[in-house]
Protein backbone atom coordinates (compact mmCIF):
# COMPACT_ATOMS: atom_id res chain seq x y z
CA UNK A 1 0.00 0.00 0.00
CA UNK A 2 1.49 3.25 -0.93
CA UNK A 3 1.33 6.00 1.58
CA UNK A 4 1.30 9.82 0.17
CA UNK A 5 3.80 11.82 0.71
CA UNK A 6 3.22 14.95 2.33
CA UNK A 7 4.31 17.97 0.44
CA UNK A 8 7.32 19.56 2.32
CA UNK A 9 6.90 22.84 3.73
CA UNK A 10 9.78 25.06 3.42
CA UNK A 11 11.12 27.17 6.34
CA UNK A 12 10.24 31.15 6.39
CA UNK A 13 13.29 32.90 5.41
CA UNK A 14 12.91 36.39 6.72
CA UNK A 15 14.31 39.03 3.86
CA UNK A 16 16.99 40.83 4.96
CA UNK A 17 16.85 44.80 5.98
CA UNK A 18 18.13 46.82 2.43
CA UNK A 19 18.35 50.47 4.10
CA UNK A 20 18.88 51.42 0.45
CA UNK A 21 15.47 50.12 -0.70
CA UNK A 22 14.10 51.52 2.56
CA UNK A 23 15.20 55.48 1.94
CA UNK A 24 14.14 54.97 -1.87
CA UNK A 25 10.72 54.04 -0.82
CA UNK A 26 10.46 56.43 1.50
CA UNK A 27 12.17 59.41 -0.99
CA UNK A 28 9.51 58.52 -3.20
CA UNK A 29 6.85 58.63 -0.89
CA UNK A 30 7.83 62.00 0.38
CA UNK A 31 8.22 63.32 -3.33
CA UNK A 32 4.53 61.72 -4.44
CA UNK A 33 3.28 63.20 -1.02
CA UNK A 34 4.90 66.79 -2.45
CA UNK A 35 3.90 66.58 -5.85
CA UNK A 36 0.06 65.64 -4.60
CA UNK A 37 0.40 68.74 -2.16
CA UNK A 38 1.53 71.15 -4.68
CA UNK A 39 -1.41 69.55 -7.25
CA UNK A 40 -3.93 70.37 -4.68
CA UNK A 41 -2.80 74.13 -4.03
CA UNK A 42 -2.80 74.72 -7.73
CA UNK A 43 -6.20 73.20 -8.09
CA UNK A 44 -7.42 75.91 -5.18
CA UNK A 45 -5.77 78.43 -6.52
CA UNK A 46 -7.58 77.89 -9.84
CA UNK A 47 -11.08 77.28 -7.98
CA UNK A 48 -9.88 80.68 -6.58
CA UNK A 49 -9.78 82.51 -9.97
CA UNK A 50 -11.70 80.13 -12.11
CA UNK A 51 -14.60 78.38 -10.01
CA UNK A 52 -17.06 77.98 -13.65
CA UNK A 53 -14.07 76.04 -14.69
CA UNK A 54 -14.14 73.89 -11.42
CA UNK A 55 -18.26 73.18 -11.87
CA UNK A 56 -17.47 72.18 -15.37
CA UNK A 57 -14.54 69.46 -14.95
CA UNK A 58 -16.83 68.21 -11.51
CA UNK A 59 -19.72 67.47 -13.86
CA UNK A 60 -17.79 66.24 -16.36
CA UNK A 61 -16.07 63.90 -14.31
CA UNK A 62 -19.23 63.00 -12.34
CA UNK A 63 -20.21 62.21 -16.02
CA UNK A 64 -17.61 60.26 -16.72
CA UNK A 65 -17.75 57.82 -13.89
CA UNK A 66 -21.82 57.51 -14.42
CA UNK A 67 -20.93 56.19 -17.59
CA UNK A 68 -18.57 53.73 -16.60
CA UNK A 69 -20.58 52.68 -13.86
CA UNK A 70 -23.76 52.12 -16.14
CA UNK A 71 -21.96 50.09 -18.53
CA UNK A 72 -18.51 48.98 -17.10
CA UNK A 73 -20.09 44.82 -17.56
CA UNK A 74 -21.50 45.27 -21.12
CA UNK A 75 -20.47 48.31 -22.76
CA UNK A 76 -20.33 48.48 -26.84
CA UNK A 77 -18.28 51.02 -28.78
CA UNK A 78 -21.40 52.98 -30.18
CA UNK A 79 -23.01 52.86 -26.42
CA UNK A 80 -19.58 54.54 -25.30
CA UNK A 81 -19.50 56.72 -28.39
CA UNK A 82 -23.21 57.69 -27.12
CA UNK A 83 -22.68 58.36 -23.85
CA UNK A 84 -19.66 60.16 -24.71
CA UNK A 85 -21.16 62.55 -27.26
CA UNK A 86 -23.95 63.26 -24.32
CA UNK A 87 -21.71 64.40 -22.03
CA UNK A 88 -19.65 66.62 -23.95
CA UNK A 89 -22.52 68.62 -25.53
CA UNK A 90 -23.66 68.74 -21.35
CA UNK A 91 -20.09 70.24 -20.73
CA UNK A 92 -19.88 72.11 -23.73
CA UNK A 93 -23.15 73.86 -22.77
CA UNK A 94 -22.02 74.12 -19.09
CA UNK A 95 -18.90 75.55 -20.15
CA UNK A 96 -20.35 78.22 -22.90
CA UNK A 97 -22.58 79.36 -19.90
CA UNK A 98 -19.97 79.77 -17.67
CA UNK A 99 -18.10 81.97 -20.41
CA UNK A 100 -21.15 84.03 -20.51
CA UNK A 101 -21.10 84.67 -17.14
CA UNK A 102 -17.50 85.84 -17.21
CA UNK A 103 -17.45 88.19 -20.49
CA UNK A 104 -17.42 91.58 -19.09
CA UNK A 105 -20.21 92.79 -21.55
CA UNK A 106 -22.02 89.39 -22.27
CA UNK A 107 -23.29 89.87 -18.71
CA UNK A 108 -25.00 92.50 -17.32
CA UNK A 109 -25.31 95.14 -19.97
CA UNK A 110 -28.38 96.20 -21.66
CA UNK A 111 -27.67 98.21 -25.49
CA UNK A 112 -29.95 100.75 -25.99
CA UNK A 113 -30.98 101.51 -29.95
CA UNK A 114 -31.38 104.52 -31.61
CA UNK A 115 -35.03 105.49 -30.44
CA UNK A 116 -34.95 104.06 -27.28
CA UNK A 117 -33.35 107.35 -25.81
CA UNK A 118 -29.71 105.53 -26.12
CA UNK A 119 -28.22 108.69 -28.53
CA UNK A 120 -28.40 110.60 -31.48
CA UNK A 121 -25.81 110.97 -34.59
CA UNK A 122 -22.38 110.62 -33.45
CA UNK A 123 -19.53 112.59 -34.56
CA UNK A 124 -17.03 111.94 -37.59
CA UNK A 125 -19.72 109.98 -39.80
CA UNK A 126 -20.68 107.09 -37.43
CA UNK A 127 -24.35 107.27 -37.78
CA UNK A 128 -26.31 106.62 -35.10
CA UNK A 129 -24.90 105.96 -31.49
CA UNK A 130 -26.27 103.32 -29.06
CA UNK A 131 -25.69 103.13 -25.03
CA UNK A 132 -24.14 100.66 -23.72
CA UNK A 133 -25.18 100.08 -19.91
CA UNK A 134 -23.88 97.66 -17.88
CA UNK A 135 -24.57 96.28 -14.60
CA UNK A 136 -20.71 96.43 -13.17
CA UNK A 137 -22.38 94.27 -9.98
CA UNK A 138 -23.83 91.25 -11.84
CA UNK A 139 -19.77 90.75 -13.29
CA UNK A 140 -17.67 88.49 -11.31
CA UNK A 141 -14.24 90.01 -9.95
CA UNK A 142 -12.12 88.98 -13.11
CA UNK A 143 -14.79 90.50 -15.47
CA UNK A 144 -15.26 93.62 -13.63
CA UNK A 145 -11.32 94.43 -13.76
CA UNK A 146 -11.23 93.92 -17.54
CA UNK A 147 -14.73 96.59 -17.74
CA UNK A 148 -12.69 99.02 -15.95
CA UNK A 149 -9.82 98.51 -17.90
CA UNK A 150 -12.09 98.99 -20.87
CA UNK A 151 -13.24 102.08 -19.58
CA UNK A 152 -9.31 103.39 -19.78
CA UNK A 153 -9.08 102.19 -22.87
CA UNK A 154 -12.17 103.97 -24.24
CA UNK A 155 -11.18 107.44 -22.67
CA UNK A 156 -7.81 107.71 -24.52
CA UNK A 157 -5.51 105.36 -21.58
CA UNK A 158 -2.82 103.76 -23.32
CA UNK A 159 -0.54 100.24 -22.22
CA UNK A 160 -3.33 99.29 -19.92
CA UNK A 161 -2.75 96.03 -18.35
CA UNK A 162 -5.04 94.00 -16.13
CA UNK A 163 -2.75 92.45 -13.86
CA UNK A 164 -5.02 91.67 -10.88
CA UNK A 165 -4.16 88.20 -9.22
CA UNK A 166 -2.61 86.77 -6.27
CA UNK A 167 0.62 88.72 -5.32
CA UNK A 168 -0.44 91.62 -6.85
CA UNK A 169 0.09 94.05 -3.96
CA UNK A 170 -3.14 96.08 -4.25
CA UNK A 171 -3.10 96.71 -7.99
CA UNK A 172 -5.70 95.22 -10.34
CA UNK A 173 -5.11 97.64 -13.51
CA UNK A 174 -2.51 99.35 -14.50
CA UNK A 175 -2.20 102.05 -17.67
CA UNK A 176 -0.85 105.21 -18.66
CA UNK A 177 -3.23 108.19 -18.29
CA UNK A 178 -4.12 110.11 -21.56
CA UNK A 179 -1.60 113.25 -20.32
CA UNK A 180 1.36 110.41 -19.15
CA UNK A 181 0.65 109.65 -15.70
CA UNK A 182 1.05 106.22 -14.36
CA UNK A 183 -2.32 105.26 -13.36
CA UNK A 184 -2.85 102.31 -10.55
CA UNK A 185 -6.39 101.22 -10.10
CA UNK A 186 -7.94 98.73 -7.44
CA UNK A 187 -11.38 97.36 -8.14
CA UNK A 188 -13.40 96.44 -5.28
CA UNK A 189 -16.64 94.71 -6.59
CA UNK A 190 -18.67 94.69 -3.24
CA UNK A 191 -22.22 94.34 -2.85
CA UNK A 192 -24.33 97.43 -1.85
CA UNK A 193 -24.45 96.59 1.66
CA UNK A 194 -20.48 96.27 1.71
CA UNK A 195 -18.94 99.21 1.69
CA UNK A 196 -14.83 99.97 1.27
CA UNK A 197 -13.52 100.52 4.79
CA UNK A 198 -10.36 102.18 5.85
CA UNK A 199 -8.13 99.27 6.37
CA UNK A 200 -8.42 98.52 2.60
CA UNK A 201 -7.46 101.57 2.15
CA UNK A 202 -4.62 101.76 4.18
CA UNK A 203 -3.01 98.11 2.35
CA UNK A 204 -3.59 100.29 -1.38
CA UNK A 205 -1.88 103.14 0.24
CA UNK A 206 0.94 101.24 1.36
CA UNK A 207 2.23 99.74 -1.79
CA UNK A 208 0.36 102.32 -4.75
CA UNK A 209 2.96 104.55 -4.75
CA UNK A 210 6.16 103.29 -3.49
CA UNK A 211 5.74 99.64 -4.93
CA UNK A 212 3.58 100.42 -7.68
CA UNK A 213 4.89 104.10 -8.01
CA UNK A 214 1.29 105.72 -9.26
CA UNK A 215 1.34 108.97 -10.38
CA UNK A 216 -2.53 108.82 -9.91
CA UNK A 217 -4.36 106.09 -7.50
CA UNK A 218 -7.75 104.60 -8.11
CA UNK A 219 -10.07 102.29 -5.44
CA UNK A 220 -13.33 101.55 -7.50
CA UNK A 221 -16.11 100.06 -5.83
CA UNK A 222 -19.92 99.18 -7.02
CA UNK A 223 -20.72 99.97 -3.59
CA UNK A 224 -19.65 103.16 -1.28
CA UNK A 225 -16.54 103.94 1.08
CA UNK A 226 -16.86 104.42 4.49
CA UNK A 227 -15.86 108.26 6.19
CA UNK A 228 -13.08 107.25 7.51
CA UNK A 229 -11.57 105.67 4.08
CA UNK A 230 -13.01 108.59 2.28
CA UNK A 231 -10.68 110.81 5.15
CA UNK A 232 -8.00 108.84 4.62
CA UNK A 233 -7.99 108.87 0.63
CA UNK A 234 -8.08 112.50 1.03
CA UNK A 235 -5.07 112.50 2.81
CA UNK A 236 -3.31 109.83 0.71
CA UNK A 237 -4.72 111.83 -2.81
CA UNK A 238 -6.03 108.44 -3.43
CA UNK A 239 -9.00 108.89 -5.36
CA UNK A 240 -12.04 106.93 -4.40
CA UNK A 241 -14.78 105.88 -7.15
CA UNK A 242 -17.93 104.79 -5.62
CA UNK A 243 -20.81 103.33 -7.95
CA UNK A 244 -22.49 106.62 -8.89
CA UNK A 245 -18.90 108.53 -9.58
CA UNK A 246 -18.87 104.75 -11.81
CA UNK A 247 -22.18 105.30 -13.54
CA UNK A 248 -21.70 108.57 -14.38
CA UNK A 249 -17.55 107.75 -15.33
CA UNK A 250 -19.67 104.69 -17.83
CA UNK A 251 -22.07 106.95 -19.54
CA UNK A 252 -19.41 109.65 -20.31
CA UNK A 253 -21.12 112.24 -17.96
CA UNK A 254 -17.78 112.57 -16.58
CA UNK A 255 -14.02 112.83 -16.93
CA UNK A 256 -12.23 109.36 -16.29
CA UNK A 257 -10.67 109.46 -12.50
CA UNK A 258 -7.69 110.57 -13.15
CA UNK A 259 -8.98 114.02 -14.20
CA UNK A 260 -9.41 113.98 -10.33
CA UNK A 261 -5.89 114.32 -9.65
CA UNK A 262 -4.86 117.84 -10.81
CA UNK A 263 -0.67 116.92 -12.88
CA UNK A 264 2.41 117.29 -10.70
CA UNK A 265 3.68 115.23 -8.22
CA UNK A 266 1.84 111.96 -7.43
CA UNK A 267 0.46 111.44 -3.70
CA UNK A 268 2.08 109.93 -0.14
CA UNK A 269 0.88 108.27 2.64
CA UNK A 270 2.24 108.80 5.72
Amino acid sequence: MAVPERPRRFPYRERPFDLRATAVFFGLSALVLVLAGLLARAAVDVAERRPAWVVILSLGGVACVLVWRRNRRRMSVSRIARRTTEALEEATVTALDALDDDAAYDTGRVVHAPGDGGGGDAEGGLGEATTVVVDYAALSADAFEQAIADLCVRDGCSQVQVVGGAGDLGADVVAAAPDGRRLVIQCKRYGADNKVGSQELQRFGGTCYTVHEADVAVVVTTSEFTAPAEEYAEQCGIVCVNHRFLRDWSDGLVAGPWAVVPGGSPGECG
